[in-house]
């Protein structure tokens, strides 16, 4: 069976979806992994070390498409400029694609898929079960991004993080207020708290408390008698009078923060508007405002996606790729999830499409020529 990568074509995306150590194990377990020349580049694995791998090198995407069983990408499909065609459409008819797709932000890509009947399996919709951690590509990037975002917090602050005592004076620790404790806001209680900061945390869930409290940092939330997760583990909306509350508590810490992380998505893809323009208007000048949510939209009204821009002497960082600015890791810990998503069903020398399996029905995005109903 015949497993393709391409070269990520979104602009400033410089992950790939398998990493030499990665084709190894694949080429070990029965297939054949063609990757595109320079698609590991950007992260810093050279075509020489994919051939080390036993990867083939080839120099022509539509031709590693369209002769793939198997296609494995980062991000979603789409129009390539420079061979002029739609990557779905280069992939031919019934073959498998697995890849972080984020169906609800990219549907034309969906319907591109469905179109020239590719089974697509979105790795970012996988269930949050035992036996699918080692598949969970959404987890393994909010990670990354949760850590990056308080070092770029830490760069863009005019002051130190840590409490220091020095000759002239004792300088007081930063006070960081990260929103949403899931996996990228519990790695930017982590790495704040290992800088130095004083570190206070807010989640819907107060299942997460223990979690906030075991880092070092203060949990402070509204209390509420309604469940603030869904079947598959992510936060849910809530009641307008929830919300009324949970602002009055974010406006609050904000004005009193040095540093803001926002990490909120409902059902991991969409990023409810918790930092107001007013909010904002009402927090010291050189404040800093972190939004890891940006790809969804932004947490902060004021956020513009792609770009950092300073209002009222706040800055606002609306990166929409953090994993991408660590390129090794995110590509390591991407092709990892990929690899243990295509071994589990790789059985007899095919790689297995079952939608009654329980990950498989979760993930399953296109197949048959229609979009998947879950």
């Amino acid at each position: 069976m015949k497993i393709a990568v391409v070269k990520e074509i979104r602009e400033g995306e410089r992950r790939v979806a398998l990493v030499p150590e990665s084709c190894a194990k694949l080429a070990k377990a029965g297939f054949t992994v063609a990757v595109e020349g320079g698609a590991g580049n950007g992260a810093f694995f050279p075509d020489d070390a994919f051939r080390e791998a036993g990867a083939g090198i080839g120099s022509d995407p539509a031709e590693l498409l369209s002769g793939a069983d198997l296609v494995l990408k980062v991000q979603p499909p789409m129009f390539n400029r420079i061979v002029g065609r739609h990557e779905a459409y280069m992939m031919r008819p019934g073959a498998v694609l697995v890849g972080q797709l984020v169906p609800a932000r990219h549907p034309d890509a969906v319907v591109q898929l469905a179109g020239r009947g590719i089974t697509a399996f979105a790795t970012d919709r996988i269930p949050r079960i035992t036996r699918a951690q080692p598949m969970d590509t959404l987890s393994s990037m909010a990670s990354i991004a949760g850590y990056k975002a308080v070092l770029i917090a830490a760069n863009l602050l005019p002051r130190y993080f840590p409490m220091l005592s020095t000759a002239a004076g004792t300088i007081l620790p930063a006070k960081v207020f990260v929103i949403g404790a899931g996996v990228a806001g519990l790695q930017a209680v982590a790495t704040a708290r290992r800088l130095g900061a004083v570190v206070e945390a807010t989640d819907t869930r107060s299942a997460v408390r223990e979690q906030v409290l075991s880092l070092g940092a203060r949990f402070v939330g509204v209390e509420t008698g309604e469940s603030a997760e869904d079947a598959g583990g992510y936060a849910r909306e809530l009641s307008p009078e929830f919300y009324r509350k949970q602002a009055e508590l974010i406006a609050g810490r904000c004005a009193a923060s040095d540093v803001v992380i926002t990490t909120a998505l409902i059902g991991g893809v969409k990023a409810p508007r918790l930092v107001t323009a007013e909010m904002v208007r009402g927090m010291k000048p050189g404040t800093v405002i972190v939004d890891v949510a940006a790809e969804g939209g932004g947490n902060c009204e004021l956020t513009r996606p792609g770009e950092t821009v300073v209002e009222g002497g706040v800055t606002i960082c609306g990166d929409d790729n953090l994993p991408s600015t660590l390129p090794w890791h995110a590509s390591t810990l991407f092709s990892r999830n990929l690899t243990a998503f295509v071994l589990a069903f790789w059985k007899d020398g095919r790689f297995r499409v079952d939608p009654a399996d329980e990950i498989q029905r979760a993930a399953l995005v296109t197949h048959e020529g229609k979009e998947a109903t879950g």
